[in-house]
C-alpha cells in the first residue's frame, strides 16, 4: 500500500489490529462495558471487599481468555516474558488501589486523582507545550465532573488514588509494548493469569471463604467479563493503533462516560459544572489525538507465532 514504510509487507500477521476500526470507538466501547461493569461490583463489595473484588475480576477473565485465545507459550523471548509479568501486575496495582481509594474518599475525586497518571504520561511523552495545555484542559474537565477541591478528603484515600494513577500510566506504557509484542490479546491473557495469581491470595486472606460463595463467583464472573475481558480487549486494541501518549489521554474520556451513564441510566442530574467539564474533555481529547499517526507495526521477528485458528 502507498505510504507504508518498505517493510510493510512483511509484517507478521500477528501484528494485525485485533478489531478494525479507529481508536476512539474503541476507548468508547471499552468506557460503556466497564460502567455497566462497576454497577455489578457495587453488588459485589459488600460481601467480597476490595481485595476479593480484584482477585474475582482478573481470576475469571484470565479464565475466560486462556480458554478463547490458547495463548502459545513456545517460541517467547525474555523480553516478552518480562512485559507480561509487568503488565500483570500493573493490572493488579491498578485494580486494587482504586477500590481501596473508593472504599475512603468519593469516587469523583478517586477518579480525578487518578486520571492524573494517564496525563502525566501523555505530557511526558509529547514533551511539548501543547500537550500540557491538551493535559491541563482534560483535567480541568474530569476535575470539574469529579467535583473539584480534594481538599478535607481521607489522606490515606487521596494516596490510595495517586498510586492508582502510577499504576494507570504504567498499565498503558507497558501495555502499548505488550500489544505490539504479542498476538491479539494473547499477550493480554497472559498478563491477566500472572495479575490472578497476585491478587487471589490477597483475596482469600481479606475475604476468606465469602469469596467462594456461588452468589458472590457468578457476580465476580459478570464483573470480570464487563470490567477486564471486553475493555481491556478493546483497550489493546486501540493501542495498536495510537501512540502511548496519545493513548494516555484519551482515558480521560472514561469519567465522562460515567457521568452520562449515571444521567441516562440513573436519573442523575448533570449541572452546568458537569456540562461544562464533559465539552472540555471532549475538546482536549479531540485536540490531543488530532493528526495522530498510526503506530507502525515493529517487523515479525523470529520466535514470533502465527495465530492459532481458534484466536481468530
Amino acid at each position: 500500500m502507498a505510504g507504508e514504510p518498505e517493510y510493510g509487507a512483511a509484517v507478521s500477521e500477528s501484528r494485525r489490529p485485533l478489531l478494525p476500526g479507529p481508536a476512539a470507538p474503541l476507548v468508547l466501547g471499552a468506557a460503556v462495558s466497564v460502567q455497566f461493569g462497576s454497577a455489578v461490583a457495587a453488588l459485589v463489595f459488600p460481601a467480597a471487599g476490595p481485595s476479593g473484588v480484584v482477585a474475582l475480576r482478573l481470576t475469571f477473565a484470565a479464565v475466560i481468555l486462556l480458554a478463547l485465545l490458547r495463548p502459545t507459550l513456545r517460541g517467547r523471548t525474555r523480553r516478552d516474558w518480562v512485559l507480561v509479568v509487568a503488565f500483570g501486575l500493573a493490572m493488579v496495582a491498578m485494580n486494587s488501589l482504586l477500590y481501596h481509594a473508593i472504599d475512603r474518599i468519593p469516587l469523583g475525586p478517586a477518579v480525578t486523582l487518578e486520571v492524573l497518571g494517564p496525563l502525566t504520561l501523555y505530557v511526558a511523552l509529547g514533551r511539548r507545550l501543547r500537550n500540557l495545555l491538551w493535559a491541563v484542559l482534560a483535567l480541568a474537565g474530569v476535575a470539574a465532573l469529579g467535583g473539584g477541591s480534594v481538599a478535607g478528603l481521607d489522606p490515606v484515600g487521596v494516596l490510595l488514588a495517586l498510586g492508582a494513577a502510577t499504576a494507570w500510566a504504567a498499565y498503558i506504557a507497558v501495555g502499548a509494548r505488550v500489544a505490539r509484542a504479542f498476538t491479539g490479546a494473547q499477550g493480554l491473557a497472559l498478563a491477566l493469569a500472572v495479575g490472578a495469581v497476585v491478587a487471589v491470595p490477597l483475596g482469600l486472606v481479606s475475604t476468606g471463604s465469602a469469596l467462594l460463595d456461588p452468589r458472590v463467583l457468578a457476580l465476580g464472573a459478570a464483573v470480570a467479563l464487563l470490567s477486564s475481558v471486553v475493555p481491556y480487549s478493546l483497550e489493546m486494541a486501540a493501542m495498536r493503533r495510537v501512540t502511548a501518549g496519545n493513548f494516555a489521554v484519551m482515558m480521560s474520556l472514561y469519567p465522562v462516560i460515567a457521568a452520562l451513564a449515571g444521567w441516562l441510566v440513573l436519573g442523575q442530574r448533570l449541572g452546568w459544572l458537569e456540562l461544562l467539564g464533559i465539552g472540555l474533555v471532549a475538546v482536549a481529547t479531540a485536540g490531543a489525538t488530532s493528526g495522530a499517526r498510526p503506530v507502525t507495526p515493529r517487523p515479525a521477528e523470529d520466535g514470533d507465532q502465527a495465530p492459532p485458528t481458534a484466536a481468530g
